[in-house]
């Protein structure tokens, strides 16, 4: 039986979600309780169910383009399906894999799940929202967030240049606004969907 994740919504083709053009999964659930968390929608632990062999497919489906970003809700909140999901990306066309993370980097090496879960992934955004030090730039909500490379493939300097938001229209009039700066107040006048990155 393929392992199960829950998924709050994908996009095949972001610019505001790392380095370079990327496939985006949100994942769904998150209970660390950030104040002033702009994903609000994806804490609920409740939400669609999907495999994670699934996943893979709609990414290598869509091509990963330069890589894939995995956001949430709280990725780590479901290791296991994040840990396997990384691993079928490296026996395929092996994507740069960035993961966005509320727990801290010394809270992820201290549990061997965690730690697992973000074996396969090239860079880590660990840290909790702070509002008190909001930046909203380089895929940190807060300056205390940190950078953590797991492999080469990024450094810091690599998000430096990602734009703080973006708006996409897909075919059907549905908007997409994502980004450390959704435009909340955009949102409002298109009345659809929005994603922001942690």
């Amino acid at each position: 039986m393929a392992l199960t994740w829950r998924v709050h919504a994908t996009l095949a083709r972001s610019s505001a979600n790392g380095p370079g053009t990327r496939f985006v999964v949100w994942t769904q659930g998150c209970s660390l309780g950030c104040a002033g968390c702009f994903n609000p929608e994806t804490h609920a632990p409740a939400g669609p169910v999907r495999t994670v062999p699934d996943v893979v497919a709609e990414v290598l489906a869509a091509g990963a383009g330069d890589g894939v970003t995995v956001s949430g809700g709280e990725p780590l909140e479901q290791p296991e399906a994040l840990a396997a999901f990384c691993a079928a990306l490296r026996q395929g066309p092996d994507p740069g894999i960035v993961v966005l993370t509320g727990f801290a980097r010394a809270e992820i090496e201290r549990d061997p799940v965690l730690a697992a879960a973000v074996a396969d992934a090239d860079m880590v955004v660990a840290g909790r929202y702070n509002a008190r030090l909001h930046l909203g730039a380089g895929l940190r909500g807060s300056s205390n967030k940190e950078y953590w490379p797991i492999t080469a493939r990024y450094s810091a300097e690599d998000f430096g240049t990602v734009p703080e938001g973006e708006i996409l229209i897909a075919a059907d009039g549905t908007a997409t606004i994502t980004g450390m700066r959704p435009m909340t107040g955009m949102l409002r006048t298109t009345g659809k969907d929005a994603r922001g990155a942690r």
